[in-house]
């Protein structure tokens, strides 16, 4: 074989194992493909949330910050809800479930919740350990944003009414 040739290989080789290596490392921004089965039982799929604005967020009753958010998570599900929106409140696994559930009912939150005991939703969400940690999904499953902290609420409206807005004007 000639040098030109072993070049050129080399040179496809080389760009292959790039191509590859970036593909390795570029984030997955499509939501996965989970079930989400509630404190009720329920079983919610993300891809049978397919065409509404989807906001997931990990939460722990043991996090002071997931607490003092929760009122208004709870206000914009209802404000929002009837125009597109699902809220899915993942309460982290070593979370107590007995105070997962007595915090819910005491609360009275108005979406789904879920407790995820054998950590398989935070892994699929790339290993959530930091509470609170809030993913939003677009209408087709494409995620807009991720948060770890606790959310801006204006920004959150902001985005809502854009996105929603973009979805009653499809139907």
């Amino acid at each position: 074989m000639n040098t030109l040739l072993k070049k050129i290989l080399l040179a496809i080789f080389i760009m292959a194992l790039l191509s590859l290596a970036v593909l390795q490392w570029t984030p997955n921004t499509s939501a996965p493909d989970v079930t989400f089965t509630t404190i009720e039982g329920k079983k919610i799929t993300m891809t049978g949330l397919k065409g509404k604005v989807v906001l997931v967020n990990f939460w722990a009753t043991n996090c002071l910050s997931c607490i003092k958010e929760m009122p208004a998570l709870s206000d914009a599900y209802r404000r929002y809800h009837q125009r597109g929106l699902e809220v899915i409140a993942v309460a982290m696994p070593d979370d107590p479930p007995a105070q997962v559930l007595n915090y819910v009912r005491h609360q009275n939150l108005p979406f789904p919740v879920m407790h995820d005991g054998f950590a398989e939703i935070t892994k699929e969400f790339g290993h959530v350990d930091l509470t609170p940690t809030t993913f939003i999904f677009d209408k087709q499953g494409q995620r807009l944003q991720r948060t770890i902290g606790t959310l801006d609420f204006v920004k959150l409206d902001q985005l809502l009414n854009t996105k929603l807005a973009n979805m009653e004007a499809v139907k």
